[in-house]
């Protein structure tokens, strides 16, 4: 591995305590980088698919199908992930990638919106002819390559939280970034609510693109500062990676196919793998529907329909920072994430509900306890997936079950606006169309729990080191 200075790598452990342990102040600092990244997913699945939907009146499967590329592109955390141990940018592993990452998808956000604008005026005036066409797959392009820079500064990002902890904070490190993420939806949303406050549902199209464009040029530009001020210095000061690496010891140099091997060498790893899937895709499907659902049955502006996802982020901010201290001791990692699962359902149904007494208090209460709901899940099936992880491939296991969330994420997000669609096409009533998504994923919920009652986490620790070294040793053959 290159390191930049060879005698790094005979660096005892001993040495790489001589690096100044972490602070709390620090960890927070570093939470900005999280704390932006929440913005800005506020930004396209808060704002955009919004506007796209409900003001532009893009068909619901286009919109979110544009969107959803910038997760089917996550592939490209693994070989990010492996540029960033291997080739320093600026003379630093990890820093120059996320500066770099993130000067790029802040700057890709704006012209995706510019794009979004030639889309709808395109519909306009000629439906769906070539050139409409042509500007949904500029889009799609776009966000591709939002998806992309997004890639390159968040994989490297995690390695640098790995790198600057040991692994007695690094629970602590984690919880604090995890939760300033969340904490970054929320302020994204009283942000934007706040520059999109004189928007209403008749506004003018002019007026709203004003509105729009003037939002994605000021909060971009502040993420970009956060970022700044979350990694500046910080790898320098506190990175352990020169003296923990060696190239004899690493498992990031595993191909792809080599890695789903190793996540099916296992029946219990392939049973968790189809879990995850299952759960991720049912727990968002509304990302891409729920704003244009304030807005076309409950009558609720822009400015109103992104404070939705402050609702749902504080509901996860509060799931996640109390499930590990007050009920997964009381329940098991298991049963916690099975009855986030159960909640989950049951929200959806209050969802629902709210759509027919058309009352904007009772969808961001339901939304205030799917957040919660979302938070328990969370917590519960991190947990799970760390005892689902084998140290021999430790590397390749958290980086399975990374991409293996970002898919389920697009799927997620595609599969919300295909059944929108479809919902409008078997009733043509608004609150129908959308219940139609909130059932199918309250039915995903409860397959979730099915398969998670087969999950044997003492079957996966007698079997998973035989099947994996099996799977190594015929790579070596």
């Amino acid at each position: 591995m290159a390191t930049g200075n060879i005698s790094e790598s005979n660096l005892t452990p001993y040495q790489d305590t001589l690096k100044p342990r972490i602070g709390l102040a620090t960890m927070f600092r570093l939470g900005l980088f999280q704390m932006g990244l929440g913005i800005m997913s506020l930004l396209t699945l808060g704002v955009i698919n919004r506007v796209m939907i409900e003001e532009l009146k893009v068909p619901a499967l286009i919109a979110a199908g544009a969107i959803s590329m910038h997760q089917f592109v996550s592939p490209t955390r693994i070989w990010f992930g492996q540029m960033s141990d291997s080739k320093p940018l600026f003379g630093n592993h990890r820093t120059g990638y996320v500066w770099i990452g993130s000067a790029l998808f802040t700057t890709i956000s704006f012209i995706a919106v510019q794009v979004v604008w030639q889309l709808g005026s395109s519909l306009e005036a000629t439906g769906w002819s070539p050139t409409t066409y042509f500007w949904a797959g500029v889009l799609a392009l776009a966000f591709s390559i939002y998806g992309v820079a997004l890639s390159a500064s968040s994989t490297p990002f995690a390695a640098l939280l790995v790198d600057v902890s040991d692994e007695d904070n690094r629970p602590k490190l984690v919880s604090i970034v995890w939760s300033m993420l969340m904490v970054g939806i929320i302020v994204g949303a009283i942000v934007s609510s706040g520059l999109l406050k004189q928007i209403s549902l008749d506004t003018p199209i002019e007026q709203l693109q004003a509105s729009v464009n003037r939002l994605f040029l000021i909060v971009p530009a502040i993420v970009l500062v956060l970022t700044g001020i979350a990694t500046v210095g910080v790898e320098k000061k506190y990175s352990r990676f020169g003296t923990r690496s060696n190239s004899s010891n690493r498992d990031d140099q595993i191909g792809l196919s080599q890695a789903l091997r190793v996540l099916t060498a296992s029946r219990q790893t392939g049973i968790f793998f189809t879990f995850l899937l299952v759960m991720s895709i049912s727990l968002f499907m509304q990302d891409a529907v729920m704003e244009p659902y304030g807005g076309e049955v409950f009558g609720m502006a822009i400015s109103e329909t992104t404070q939705l996802n402050a609702f749902f982020g504080m509901g996860t901010l509060i799931g996640i920072a109390s499930t590990g201290f007050l009920v997964v001791p009381r329940l098991g990692k298991q049963n916690t994430t099975k009855l986030g699962c159960v909640c989950a359902a049951v929200c959806l149904g209050l969802i629902i509900m709210a759509g027919f007494t058309e009352k904007p208090e009772m969808l961001m209460g339901s939304l205030l306890l799917y957040g919660l709901a979302s938070g328990i899940i969370t917590t519960g099936a991190i947990s799970l997936m760390l005892d689902l992880t084998a140290a021999e491939t430790a590397g390749t296991f958290i980086g399975a079950w990374g991409l293996a969330q970002a898919i389920a994420r697009g799927l997620s997000t595609v599969s919300g606006g295909a059944v929108l669609d479809l919902g409008r096409f078997l009733f043509g009533i608004p609150v129908l169309s959308y219940s139609l998504v909130f059932a199918t994923q309250a039915v995903g919920m409860i397959l979730a729990v099915v398969l998670l009652r087969r999950v044997n986490i003492h079957e996966f620790r007698e079997n998973a080191k035989d099947a994996i070294a099996a799977v190594m040793a015929g790579e070596l053959d």
